[in-house]
């Protein structure tokens, strides 16, 4: 099929349209900017150049494409009027693509991260948060998934807080970019805490798995790594830096603390099951071997 792709350049995006044209599929990527066109055009896919604040331009792309995948995101942690901004902005698109897509019974995969559930791993059945700093993104994700009903095969493939390739990427990306302007491998608290983690290639099969397979208004997890503690992640980091390893306060990390402070562990034993869906790369602890001094 021809699937229009936001988010097509970036870390995750780049592997899940690898993955659409090694099977099969076109691409049509959204482009915002010159430097995102010509690697979209590289890739393989047909650039079309705009952001994703541009809703005529979504409009143009899901008039041309059989599918959806969504993943663009602005990704600005700065402040909390930064990340408040990104996620009305994704809100709007998303709303927009939907809309657009509404009794055509085609497919619209969009992104959304594992939720926290206090004491055990998140699975797929469990609800997005709808509050807190990022709740504008389950509540427009949710949203989505309710467009089942009005003739859009809607899923959503939920991305764990690392999604890493060679080393980068992710929370964990973020904590070595930290360590290496503050000399020392931190993690907040006593490092107990424990995220989940994918490979961004095993993320895109199951982007692509979700298109092709996914029954309308489901969910589904992108996890390999169910969860690995801040402490081990930043032994790693900071050996492969050859930096000290010490716990930090959680203001280190800005909007970002109280995330980086909380134990979130994931499953997919639901995702692996239903979809076939069987990662296949290095885990993050390996991956993050990867990292240059």
């Amino acid at each position: 099929m021809r699937v229009f792709v936001t988010g097509g350049t970036g870390l995750i995006g780049s592997a899940v349209v690898a993955e659409l044209l090694g099977n099969g599929h076109t691409v049509l990527a959204l482009a915002r900017s010159d430097a995102s066109a010509l690697a979209a055009e590289a890739a393989g896919a047909e650039p079309l150049r705009g952001a994703l604040a541009d809703l005529d331009v979504l409009r143009a792309g899901v008039a041309r494409a059989d599918g959806v995948v969504h993943l663009a995101f602005g990704n600005d942690f700065s402040s909390p009027e930064a990340l408040a901004k990104a996620v009305a902005e994704e809100s709007a698109a998303l709303a927009t693509l939907g809309e657009e897509l509404v009794g055509s019974d085609r497919s619209l995969v969009t992104v959304s991260g594992t939720p926290r559930v206090p004491g055990r791993a998140s699975t797929e059945a469990d609800p997005l948060p709808t509050d807190g700093p990022v709740g504008g993104r389950g509540r427009a994700v949710t949203a989505v998934l309710g467009l089942a009903s009005r003739g859009v095969r809607s899923t959503a493939v939920r991305l764990p807080r690392t999604v890493h390739n060679r080393g980068t990427g992710g929370f964990a990306g973020l904590l070595t970019g930290i360590a290496r302007r503050a000399g020392v491998s931190g993690y907040p608290g006593d490092g107990t805490q424990r995220w989940p983690a994918v490979h961004a290639l095993d993320a895109a099969v199951l982007f692509r798995l979700a298109l092709e397979r996914a029954e309308p208004g489901t969910s589904w997890h992108a996890v390999a790594d169910e969860g690995d503690t801040v402490r081990d992640i930043a032994a790693v980091i900071g050996r492969r830096l050859g930096l000290p390893v010490k716990s930090v306060p959680s203001e280190t990390y800005g909007t970002l603390g109280p995330i980086f402070s909380t134990d979130q562990p994931s499953s997919s034993t639901h995702t692996r099951q239903a979809l076939g869906w069987q990662p296949k790369h290095p885990g993050l602890l390996e991956d993050l071997e990867n990292i240059q001094p």
